[in-house]
């Protein structure tokens, strides 16, 4: 079948369906079945502990300088 075959209706729903799928994929997480390297894991751990503990981290406007960024 080609869309010239289509109804409105039929072709309003394909539209749809495309639109749907495409919104899904670009929102789901590519990495919900992977896991983190234990490694990554504890340093993650560590560092929201520490967040808790009320420590700062590094300042965005020092993330930039390290990295060479006009802030």
């Amino acid at each position: 079948m080609q869309v010239k075959d289509l109804s409105v209706e039929d072709f309003k729903f394909l539209i749809q369906e495309t639109i749907t799928e495409t919104v899904q994929s670009l929102l789901s997480d590519p990495d919900v079945d992977k896991r983190l390297k234990p490694d990554v894991a504890e340093s993650l751990a560590d560092s929201l502990q520490r967040t808790r503990n009320g420590e700062r981290g590094i300042s965005a406007e020092e993330v930039a300088q390290r990295l060479g960024l006009n802030w």
